[in-house]
């Protein structure tokens, strides 16, 4: 079985991710050949809480240029995760 810190990769920070966490929903990177239950489990794992539902996303890879070079973005994989209405806030994100 796969480490959970290394499904997890970070937490996704912004505007409207942010938004999404009064709803108790985070958003965060993984590993782009985790499934959900791997997903759910380490979320699990890693912060104490109770998991009800994964959704997951594949971000394409963009073209990139710096001056005549030209290349692509990595492509990486994003979970939105949702705790149940009984789980408490994690508090990785209580500053932000």
């Amino acid at each position: 079985m796969k480490d959970p810190r290394d499904i997890i990769k970070r937490p996704v920070i912004t505007e409207q991710t942010t938004e999404l966490m009064a709803a108790k929903r985070y958003v965060f990177e993984v590993d782009i050949r985790a499934n959900k239950t791997e997903i759910k489990s380490a979320v699990e794992q890693i912060f104490n809480v109770k998991v009800s539902n994964v959704n997951t996303l594949r971000v394409p890879a963009k073209p990139k240029r710096y001056g005549r070079h030209s290349g692509y973005t990595s492509e990486w994989k994003k979970a939105f995760v949702q705790l149940s209405a009984d789980s408490k806030e994690l508090e990785f994100f209580e500053s932000v």
